[in-house]
């Protein structure tokens, strides 16, 4: 198998995380303080980095700030939703759930929903299945 790794950005100049590899160790309270630091969060209403991505699976840690939404959308694999901190509702088809610290969420394949921060929530975004080049949030 051969190792992937990301490309070093403006945002992110340090580079060289991997994203795939046959073994990953994933630090979220790490993860959790670098987007919380960069300016990205600080400037904006969300921030995410992918921690993982291979065939078949992306997972994104994504920081909303209070009153951010994740806009109507539908994702192509089948979806979990990670509550790590704050609170988030979801909306789908005119019905709300609110998702409380350590509760996890899953949304089948194409179907629309709405992520919306009751307050600054941050959340592991995991999706599975043949779905494309990714996720974007």
């Amino acid at each position: 198998m051969t190792e992937k790794f990301n490309d070093a950005t403006i945002n992110r100049p340090e580079g060289e995380r991997p994203l795939d590899a046959p073994i990953i160790r994933i630090d979220l309270h790490e993860l959790i303080q670098q987007i919380k630091d960069e300016k990205a969060w600080k400037k904006n209403d969300r921030n995410a980095i992918t921690v993982f991505k291979t065939a078949g699976m992306t997972i994104v840690l994504v920081a909303l700030h209070e009153d951010a939404s994740v806009n109507p959308h539908s994702i192509e694999g089948i979806t979990s939703i990670q509550l790590l901190e704050g609170r988030l509702q979801i909306l789908n088809s005119g019905e709300a759930m609110d998702v409380k610290e350590g509760q996890i969420i899953t949304v089948k394949a194409k179907i629309d929903h709405t992520i919306i921060a009751i307050k600054k929530s941050i959340f592991l975004l995991t999706v599975a299945g043949n779905y494309g080049n990714g996720v974007d949030v």
